[in-house]
């Protein structure tokens, strides 16, 4: 059996709640992709607060306990977002994933310099 693609799969089960709930990345105008773009960030970040929730951050607090079964479903959780977000950006994952590549070599290279001067333009080209 031919295995999928896991990163393509996502996005397609993620195109495919989206439409379920009522959300079409696809005839988003520009008013509505800015919003939508903002719903998801804001809910990435209640996700983001919810999976540093998973984890003892109050160095004053005795009673937390880590749950990592918590953190791993915030961490699904951001995906979900993340990608929908992509989704109205018209990213599909193949786009995401060769902008990955290209950003990555840019992080690599920021490292091997020292990133000691910020050039905003050495990711125009992703």
């Amino acid at each position: 059996m031919e295995q999928l693609d896991q990163l393509r799969e996502m996005f397609r089960m993620q195109r495919a709640l989206n439409q379920r709930i009522g959300v079409n990345t696809d005839a988003m105008d520009e008013k509505e992709k800015t919003q939508w773009i903002l719903n998801y960030c804001r809910a990435m970040t209640q996700e983001i607060s919810e999976l540093t929730d998973s984890v003892p951050w109050k160095w004053w607090a005795k009673y937390q306990k880590f749950d990592e079964q918590n953190a791993r479903v915030e961490v699904v959780d951001i995906f979900h977002f993340l990608i929908s977000a992509a989704q109205v950006l018209g990213m599909s994952a193949d786009d995401v994933f060769q902008a990955y590549l290209k950003k990555n070599a840019v992080n690599f290279q920021r490292q091997e310099s020292g990133y000691t001067v910020k050039d905003e333009n050495d990711s125009k080209h992703i």
